[in-house]
Formats: structure tokens, C-alpha cells, sequence
């Protein structure tokens, strides 16, 4: 009989006992669900390790929580399914997901067929031998459509890699390879799947951060759900994540440097007008450079109080650690 367990908040870590997760978070993908377990299963049979797989349904309104559940009859599976409670976004179920990964190393892709989960045991070889954090993989020749999929993703890279320093060519391929401890030190808020790269990048160095050549598969059942629009969406999210990755532990950062700009060129034009009224008599009152030094100074005084507010904010009270360690090495006796 199947039982319904409450989900953790956070896990801590990984379970020794687990190697690997594989995390494929899916939405309406009744027809895909079973080739896609059976693949896995292939893929991973001569791994050598102990491996889970973890379903994310993200309020799939088909047969594809059905459909999955009847995985559980698959002998010698270590299957696990997260029911989300309506339709969050991929985000919000790759974090379900990723919340309760018992693995060392955590495996994810997309449910729609078009990754192949042969490709997983490579990259984790690859990801052992170079010592990366995340290896992700690039559809170098991709099955999709020139206009609604491969132009917007096209775009999508370009931006992000340009704004966040991170050179990956492949952003929103689902197939990736993570060290799960890694992985759990940031959380995917909204739509920021999309991001993961560079916000592994805030807690570790991007040297630690790899790609690798996948295959990519047509899409067999089932319509894409991303299309031109999601590249409007990345401009947006872009912001958010070039912030969170330059001024999250320190916002009064963004906001001071703003602040003091706009006070310093203040200061400049009151001087200026200082020395128009009281050295050469001129009449200063109708003029619009003291209304903009006046509204410059209004904002300085708005953009520095706004940091100072933000950094109470970005340090809530019982949470004090700025840092993550990666091993902790002691002298052996």
C-alpha cells in the first residue's frame, strides 16, 4: 500500500547509503512517463551503486501522476514521486525535488523523452575526473524548432552568459550533474531553473563548473510548454539573479553606490548654485538645476536609507553564516 509522507523543509544532506538521485521533475506528461522510468532504469543498470529516483508531478492535470505511481510495481526500483499541490512552475518542483535528493550526487532532466539518461553515467565519470560542481550538459544538436525554440534559447544563453560571467553554452538543458550538498546551498525561486548555473556560481568558484557535449532526442509526445516569450523572461529574471549573485549578502552595497552617486552630483550642483547666488547675485529660485539638485538629493537620501533597510533584511535574526566549507581537513594522529 502506498503511503503519503509530509516533505521535509530542507534536507541537511546527502544520505551516505544513496550514490546518485535523478530528479526528473514533469507536467502533463502522461505518455512519457513510463519510457522515460524504463530509460533510466537501462542507463543506470550496470552503475555498480545505490540510486533513486525521485518524480516531481507539478500539478499535472493528465494521467501522468497515474501513470507514475504504477512504476512503483518495477522490482528492485528505489522510486520516489512528490505530488505538488497545483501547477508551481518547473522551478518550484526541481526545488521539491532537490529538497528531499538523498544522493551524493544528484542527476536531473526533463521528462519530455528529449534527454538521454545514457548520457548520465558519462558525465558523472567526467565529473569526478575534472572535480567539478556541476556539469552541465549542452545539446549541441538540438531536435526543436528553428523559430519558437532554438532562436529564444539562442538569445536566452547569449544574455545570460555575457551578464553573469558564467560560459556555459547550454542553459536550459534539463541534463545536469550536480554534487548535492553543492546544489542545496541556493534554492530556485520563481522562475530561475533557468539560472541554476550561475547560482551555483555564487557558492563555488565558476572553475568548478563544466559542460559537456549530450544527445537530444525529438520531442515524442505531448506540446513544448516554452516558446519566444520566455526570452522577455529571462531579461527580467536576468536582473534578479546579477543581483543575487553580486549584492545578496550585502544589498546595501547596490543601493549605497546609487545613494552616494546621486548625493556627490547633488552636492555639485548646489555648489555651483552656492556660487551663482552668493557671488555673482544672481537669482537661483526659478531655475530648474535646483529643483533637480533638490530631487537628486531626495533620492540619495531615498536609495541609502533603502540599503540600510535592506541589509537588516538580509540579515535575519538567528542567521549569522556568510559561508559554506567544503571539507574540513585535520592532521591525522
Amino acid at each position: 500500500m502506498l503511503q503519503s509522507q509530509p516533505l521535509p523543509l530542507l534536507a541537511t544532506g546527502a544520505d551516505s547509503e544513496i550514490e546518485l538521485s535523478v530528479l526528473v521533475p514533469v507536467h502533463n506528461e502522461a505518455d512519457s512517463v513510463a519510457p522515460l522510468v524504463e530509460r533510466v532504469c537501462e542507463a543506470l543498470a550496470d552503475f555498480g551503486k545505490p540510486w533513486e529516483l525521485i518524480i516531481a508531478d507539478d500539478g499535472s492535470t493528465d494521467a501522468t501522476l497515474v501513470n507514475a505511481r504504477k512504476e512503483f510495481a518495477r522490482e528492485g526500483l528505489d522510486l520516489r514521486i512528490i505530488e505538488l499541490q497545483r501547477n508551481f512552475g518547473q522551478a518550484a518542483a526541481l526545488q521539491a525535488g532537490i529538497d528531499v535528493a538523498r544522493g551524493r550526487l544528484l542527476a536531473t532532466l526533463d521528462g519530455d523523452l528529449q534527454n538521454d539518461p545514457h548520457d548520465i553515467p558519462k558525465m558523472i565519470a567526467k565529473l569526478e575526473e575534472q572535480q567539478l560542481d556541476l556539469l552541465c550538459g549542452w545539446r549541441k544538436d538540438r531536435q526543436d524548432g528553428l523559430v519558437l525554440r532554438l532562436i529564444p534559447s539562442w538569445v536566452a544563453n547569449v544574455l545570460i552568459r555575457k551578464v553573469t560571467g558564467v560560459k556555459v553554452h547550454d542553459y536550459g538543458c534539463g541534463l545536469k550533474i550536480y554534487r548535492t550538498n553543492i546544489l542545496k546551498q541556493v534554492r530556485i525561486m520563481g522562475d530561475m531553473h533557468r539560472f541554476i548555473p550561475a547560482l551555483v556560481a555564487s557558492v563555488a568558484p565558476t572553475s568548478r563548473i563544466g559542460e559537456m557535449v549530450v544527445s537530444h532526442h525529438a520531442r515524442q509526445f505531448g506540446l513544448s510548454k516554452y516558446g519566444i516569450s520566455r526570452t522577455f523572461r529571462v531579461m527580467l529574471d536576468l536582473l534578479s539573479v546579477v543581483f543575487f549573485m553580486s549584492f545578496r549578502h550585502r544589498p546595501g552595497h547596490f543601493f549605497g553606490v546609487i545613494g552616494l552617486s546621486f548625493g556627490a552630483l547633488s552636492a555639485l550642483l548646489f555648489l555651483y548654485l552656492f556660487g551663482v547666488k552668493f557671488l555673482f547675485g544672481e537669482d537661483i529660485g526659478t531655475r530648474p538645476m535646483l529643483i533637480v539638485a533638490v530631487m537628486l538629493f531626495l533620492a540619495s537620501v531615498q536609495m541609502i536609507t533603502t540599503g540600510i533597510l535592506a541589509e537588516i533584511l538580509a540579515r535575519p535574526d538567528g542567521e549569522t553564516r556568510n559561508y559554506f566549507v567544503r571539507s574540513l581537513y585535520t592532521r591525522e594522529k
